[in-house]
């Protein structure tokens, strides 16, 4: 498990950890980066905690290039391009641009969910286009 004093401390950092753990297919550092008790919303409804989020990794086959960060506070909403593999051949079985919001408690990711328009996340979060992160600073968009 990962000690407090190595877990970033801007809840921007913490998801961009999180989602290079993910793109990087380790769920252990992921988890490691999740509250045990975490809320994934997605197409197929709600679940909780680490068992849901570790199978979903070992089987979603999903990476995600992120086109912009908004944070602000606990929350972050990532606009991505999501690509979903077939585990067993690798083949691209979907690709489509995505929003994901998450919201990061105590350095740990709380809160997952993801939506087809950026638009419907950044209300959800209650966050706007002034929200936006900006620079190559890992935070927010690169240039």
């Amino acid at each position: 498990m990962t000690s407090d004093a190595s877990r970033p401390s801007l809840p921007a950092a913490t998801v961009h950890a999180w989602l290079a753990a993910v793109n990087a297919g380790d769920a252990d550092a992921a988890l490691a980066l999740t509250s045990p008790d975490v809320t994934i919303v997605g197409p197929r409804g709600t679940a909780r905690g680490h068992e849901v989020l570790r199978a979903w990794l070992g089987h979603a086959g999903a990476t995600f290039e992120t086109r912009a960060t908004f944070a602000r506070g606990a929350a972050v909403v990532v606009a991505q391009r999501g690509v979903w593999r077939d585990a067993a051949t690798g083949g691209i079985e979907g690709e489509m641009d995505v929003a994901t919001r998450f919201r990061v408690d105590g350095g740990l990711v709380a809160e997952i969910e993801r939506y087809d328009e950026l638009a419907a996340a950044l209300r959800a979060a209650g966050l706007d286009a002034a929200d936006e992160a900006r620079g190559d600073d890992g935070r927010g968009k690169s240039a």
